[in-house]
This record gives C-alpha cells, sequence and structure tokens, in this order.
C-alpha cells in the first residue's frame, strides 16, 4: 500500500500534463501524508477535467460518521468494483491524484526497515489512479475525500513490497475520467522500466516534515 508520496511540481506543470482549467496554486509537498488536503483531478461536471483539494482518507457517502483513527487511504484494485464502500466511486467518481514519486519501507523488523523513494526519471509528474466520494453529516456539514487505488507491484517494487500503487498513463486520462463504468484493465502497475528506485533515510512512523504521518488504515481484504 502507499501512506506517504511526494508532490513537489509547480502549479503550472501540473495543469499543463492535466490540462484543467482552474488557475489553482499550492505549495509544493515532499511528504504527503494520510488525512491531509491532497490534490485531485476529476470530471467537472460538463465532462472536462477539473481541479479540487480534498481529504486523502475515503469516507463512504452513506456513512454515519467519520471514525476517528486510522484513514482509510488505499482501495484494492482486486475488489474494488465489489467492496459496498468503493463500488458506486469506481464506476462514477473516479481522479487522478498527481504526485512525483512515492515512499515504500523494505524489511520486518520495526525501527530498522529500509524506506525507498520511487519516482520517475528526473522526478517527472505523473498520475495515481483514484476514487472520491462526497459526504453529508446529519449537522449538513460536507466533506469530500479519495483514496488511491492499489494492485500487484511490477517487479522492482516487488522485491520490497506486495502491493503498489494503480498508475494512469497520460493517453488513458480522459477514459480514466470518462463515464466508462468498466476500466479494470488500467488497474494495473507501470511497466518494469518506468519507476527509479532510491534508498533514503526516512523511518517509518517517524514524523517528516511537514506534518507527522498518522498510522493508515490497511487495504481492504
Amino acid at each position: 500500500m502507499c501512506s506517504l508520496y511526494s508532490f513537489r511540481r509547480t502549479s503550472e506543470e501540473t495543469r499543463n500534463l492535466f490540462n484543467y482549467r482552474e488557475q489553482a496554486e499550492f505549495p509544493p509537498r515532499p511528504y504527503v501524508t494520510p488525512g491531509s488536503p491532497i490534490a485531485i483531478i476529476r470530471a467537472g461536471q460538463d465532462g472536462k477535467p477539473e481541479f479540487a483539494l480534498v481529504r486523502w482518507g475515503f469516507v463512504p457517502g452513506w456513512a454515519r460518521e467519520i471514525m476517528p483513527g486510522r484513514p482509510l487511504i488505499n482501495a484494492r484494485s482486486e475488489t474494488v468494483y465489489e467492496k459496498a464502500s468503493f463500488k458506486n466511486a469506481i464506476r462514477r467518481r473516479r481522479c487522478l491524484i498527481p504526485a512525483d514519486g512515492f515512499y515504500e519501507w523494505q524489511g520486518d523488523v520495526p525501527g530498522r526497515k529500509q524506506a525507498w523513494f520511487i519516482h520517475r526519471p528526473g522526478e517527472s509528474l505523473f498520475a495515481f489512479g483514484g476514487i472520491w466520494e462526497h459526504w453529508t453529516a446529519p449537522d449538513g456539514s460536507e466533506l469530500e475525500s479519495a483514496a488511491m487505488l492499489t494492485t500487484t507491484p511490477n517487479q522492482p517494487v516487488l522485491a520490497i513490497h506486495d502491493r503498489s500503487p494503480v498508475v494512469i498513463m497520460p493517453e488513458d486520462f480522459a477514459r480514466w475520467l470518462s463515464k466508462d463504468e468498466k476500466v479494470e484493465d488500467l488497474l494495473t502497475a507501470p511497466p518494469d522500466d518506468y519507476w527509479t528506485m532510491e534508498k533514503t533515510t526516512i523511518a517509518r512512523g517517524s514524523k517528516p516534515p511537514p506534518p507527522a504521518k498518522p498510522k493508515p488504515q490497511m487495504d481492504l481484504l
């Protein structure tokens, strides 16, 4: 699963890749953590790409309340069409999550796991596949939230972890954001040569600046 990623690209670069109309400004974030606001691109009412900020921690539309503690940050691609929490969102509310890398940890010994920063060559911008939801509280307040899709990793990532984020290629952006309900063929990891993998020194469970990283909820089985 993915519980920490990087999004340091400029507003102009992001807008050029995803072709949304909003003149959104946002600061670079080397550590994007669960429960924090994240940038997404989704289909607007006219079907064209739209920029939005939502909570990273999915809240199903039918939930009575937001459960404290572990935000639901990932959804397994193998079961996303079946799970009550996600099955409507994967059909009707898909989104792209811009990033320039993510972090994963290797090893079984607490406090001694090796952190890896996984990114494109040149740390260029790419898109995770995500789903989003709109939730209304009993008091009338509203929240938009998102989760990242995960899948079986390609061979380089498999050497350190058994899950990896779904990546949507630019040529598939329009279809991912379309009204096509069946996109199972896009719920995959990128080719083996897609990533550059670098060891880093961030300890799992540490507090990378700026925000502390809360313990995320595991993927639903």
